[in-house]
Parts: structure tokens; C-alpha cells; sequence
């Protein structure tokens, strides 16, 4: 055949391929057109997902996977739970190609050929399977998805948590901090992300568009996103951050829509007040001690004027222990005395009381204290979720700051009390090796002095 024939002959070939897929589409998505009788039954997803499973050619993988990504969407709570467990029930090792896989291995020990045959016979089909979901347009998206629905069923099915491994494993490499791209998000970012923001904040309440203009758009507010080339308009995460001439002892002043900006350049303390993940099918994918670290690098390299990095932290369980704690006679935690002056915590608004308030700070603090450096759960760690982070980042406990959230969820979850963490860059490593390995806690003289002494 000639060249020119050949050239001739393409649009025709593609024409083909295409049409085919269009019609190989049609009849996978045809349930969704048409309404009344004309509608067609949902397709089945365990056999679509055995379906996908055993093509080989790419293209007719991609129309099913979207297929059965558009049916899951479709389906209704009990569809999608039967899939999930069809996911643990169905598609896990190959029973037959692990014993076979094995009983080569046993006949030679030493070969790398049994080795790795049994290393792929023992994978999960379904990692395959969402392996090839993902190829679907809008794949990464759908996954995530799905894995928000599965999380929301492991206290009740236990059995879909090999589900949930599979799906942390694959998240955990298509995730990877390399394929992350950090940018800024300002005022002049595409309003479909401003909204998300407001949205997802899960710190401090976004109150409308003026308290959002005032946490991006000054020229001492920044705030940075973590986004993956798959979910291009979705921020996986985002920390926001104001720069400040010391470190603050509580939230309201950085809140405050009618403070007066102050030039970056006059700055010497960028303050992370604000850190929230956005995706819930991403839980337990580390995003935020890689943002911290590159939002320092990107700060210092912007304002070299800025010398400390410190957060303004949430204590979100704080409230909840110290009542346990309250409750239980027997606990060395907190003493007598502090026990009866906790009672005040009881009434409404004792937080705008001035002497009120004033005869609740050393023993709360002191509580505070205890609940940093000794409290711990049954598995021996920190008992905070947010210290777990700061401190496992190398991050020290600096400062313990007394109302220094008085709204309403500040005062629900730990009576107003917030955490100054420090990163010392100069002693990050250090802190994460001793917090990794030892659960040891770093904390300034001013925080272990609010720990009251053992009594005899």
C-alpha cells in the first residue's frame, strides 16, 4: 500500500475505532438514557468490575471503567455497600495462583523467578481493578469518592478494611508528595477554589466573602494549597498563614476584620493558623508536614525579614479529657483542688467573667500541661490529634495560651485553650527522632513550669 493510501485510510480506521467504542459505550451507559419502560436496569458492578478485570485492550477498559464508575455513582447506599463487599469478597488474591505460586517457591528456594510470581499472585485483584478505574476520565476523582463512602461503613462492615488498605496503599503512590504541586491561593485565584476554601475550612469558620478577603488578600496574609494534576481545581489541603512582629496568644487578633495591615517586609513571625485537609477519601495520606516544610522554604526565601515559624493550634481534645478526667476520683492528672475549681467550667459564659476567668487560668493551664507531657492513650501516644502532627513534624510545644479561642466550638473543645507550636528549623530532626522513637514531647520551660508538681 502506498503512503498517500495509508494516510488516506486513517480517518477511516479511527472513525471505526471510535464508533465502536461509541456503541461498546452506549450499551454500558444505557441504563441512564431514557425514562419509564424505555429505561434500562442498571448494569450489574461485580460483573462489570469481573469484566474490566479480563480486557486486555486499553481503550474498551477505559469505557467500562466509566461505565462502572458513572453505575456506582448511580446506585443507590445498598448498591454501592454491595459492591464494596463484593471488592473484599470477590476480588482478592487468586486462591489457585497462590498455591501454585507456592508450591513452585518450594521447589526452588533460591530463584528469583517463584519469588516474584508469588509476590504477584498474593496482590489483591482488586488493586488491578481500581488500578484500571483510574484510567477513566475523572477516575481519581471517583476512587477518592468511593473511598470517603467505604470509610463511612468500617465500623460496622470490619470486613471491608482489606478494602481500605488497598485503597490507602494505591493512594499513598498516587499521592506522593512528587506528583503534588504547592501554589498560592490569593484573592485573584478562580472563584470555584475561593468557594472551596470557605467551604473546607475546618479550623475557623469562613463567615462569608469579607472574612475570606481578609485572610488573602493583605499583604501579611498568605495562603497555600497541595493539588494534584488529577484534581486540578481541588485544594487536597491548605495552611493559612499571617505574617506578625511576634507570636500571638490567640485568634481574635488575627481574625479581626478591622486591624490594620502591616507590610510583610515589617514582619518576623509567619503564623500557621489554620491547617485543613479537604478530601475525606484521602485520610490517613500524609500531606501536611510536606506543606508546612515547603511553605517555610517558600517564606523564607520571599520575606528573609521573618526569623520564627510558629502555629496557632486548636486543642480539639482537650475538653473531652479533662472531664474524663474529672469524672474519674482516682486520677493523679489533675488534684483535688483543681477539681473543685473546674466546676466553674460548668456555667455558661464563666470565660467573661474577669475574676471568674482569672482563678481559672493557673489550674487550667496546669491542666493543660499534664495533658501535653504525661497523658496518654492505651497505645502509649500523645493524645492530641494536632499535637501528634506538630510534634511528630519536629515541631516544640512552646506556649500554652488561655482563652485563646473563645468561640463557641473553641470553648466547646477546649475551653478556650490554644498551643503555640515552634519549628526550630535548626532542631526539626532532632524533635521528630525523639517524638518517633520515644513519644518524647519537646516542650519550652514555660510550658513544663505550668505542670504542677507530683504531690508526696
Amino acid at each position: 500500500m502506498s503512503r498517500a493510501g495509508s494516510d488516506q485510510s486513517r480517518p477511516s480506521l479511527l472513525g471505526d475505532l471510535f464508533e465502536s467504542l461509541t456503541e461498546r459505550g452506549r450499551r454500558f451507559m444505557g441504563w441512564r438514557a431514557g425514562t419509564g419502560r424505555d429505561r434500562l436496569p442498571p448494569p450489574d458492578l461485580t460483573e462489570l468490575g469481573a469484566r474490566l478485570l479480563s480486557r486486555r485492550g486499553e481503550a474498551s477498559g477505559v469505557v467500562i471503567a466509566r461505565a462502572l464508575l458513572a453505575a456506582f455513582e448511580d446506585a443507590g447506599p445498598e448498591g454501592r455497600l454491595a459492591f464494596l463487599r463484593a471488592l473484599a469478597d470477590d476480588f482478592g488474591p487468586d486462591p489457585k495462583a497462590v498455591q501454585a505460586a507456592l508450591a513452585a517457591l518450594q521447589q526452588a528456594p533460591d530463584a528469583a523467578g517463584p519469588m516474584e510470581a508469588l509476590h504477584s499472585a498474593s496482590e489483591p485483584r482488586r488493586q488491578e481493578l481500581l488500578r484500571r478505574l483510574n484510567l477513566a476520565p475523572g477516575g481519581t476523582a471517583a476512587l477518592v469518592r468511593m473511598r470517603e463512602e467505604l470509610l463511612g461503613h468500617l465500623r460496622d462492615q470490619p470486613e471491608l478494611r482489606r478494602v481500605d488498605q488497598d485503597f490507602a496503599h494505591l493512594f499513598g503512590s498516587w499521592f506522593n508528595r512528587g506528583f503534588l504541586g504547592l501554589r498560592r491561593i490569593d484573592w485573584n485565584t478562580p472563584a470555584s477554589i475561593l468557594e472551596k476554601i470557605i467551604r473546607y475550612e475546618a479550623v475557623h469558620a469562613i463567615r462569608n466573602w469579607d472574612d475570606l478577603r481578609n485572610r488573602l488578600q493583605p499583604g501579611d496574609r498568605r495562603c497555600y494549597g497541595f493539588f494534584h494534576p488529577q484534581l486540578t481545581d481541588e485544594p487536597l489541603i491548605f495552611v493559612e498563614v499571617a505574617l506578625t512582629r511576634a507570636s500571638p496568644d490567640n485568634v481574635a487578633e488575627l481574625l479581626d476584620l478591622t486591624r490594620r495591615p502591616i507590610r510583610a517586609e515589617e514582619a518576623d513571625t509567619a503564623v500557621f493558623y489554620s491547617i485543613s485537609n479537604t478530601q475525606k477519601g484521602l485520610a490517613g495520606v500524609s500531606f501536611g508536614n510536606f506543606l508546612i516544610k515547603q511553605v517555610v522554604e517558600e517564606l523564607k526565601a520571599e520575606c528573609p525579614n521573618i526569623r520564627t515559624f510558629v502555629t496557632l493550634s486548636p486543642v480539639p481534645g482537650f475538653a473531652a479529657w479533662l472531664e474524663a478526667q474529672r469524672r474519674d476520683e482516682a486520677s493523679d492528672l489533675i488534684s483535688p483542688e483543681q477539681r473543685l475549681a473546674f466546676a466553674a467550667l460548668d456555667q455558661p459564659g464563666w470565660h467573661r467573667d474577669a475574676a471568674g476567668a482569672g482563678s481559672m487560668r493557673a489550674p487550667l493551664l496546669a491542666a493543660a500541661a499534664s495533658y501535653f507531657l504525661s497523658a496518654r492513650d492505651k497505645a502509649g501516644r500523645v493524645i492530641d490529634p494536632v499535637a501528634r502532627f506538630h510534634l511528630g513534624n519536629g515541631a516544640r510545644l512552646e506556649r500554652l495560651n488561655f482563652l485563646g479561642d473563645v468561640s463557641e466550638n473553641g470553648l466547646k473543645q477546649s475551653h478556650g485553650l490554644m498551643v503555640n507550636y515552634l519549628y526550630d528549623l535548626s532542631q526539626i530532626e532532632v524533635n521528630h527522632e525523639g517524638f518517633a522513637e520515644r513519644s518524647h514531647v519537646v516542650a519550652s520551660d514555660s510550658a513544663k513550669a505550668a505542670k504542677p508538681v507530683p504531690r508526696p
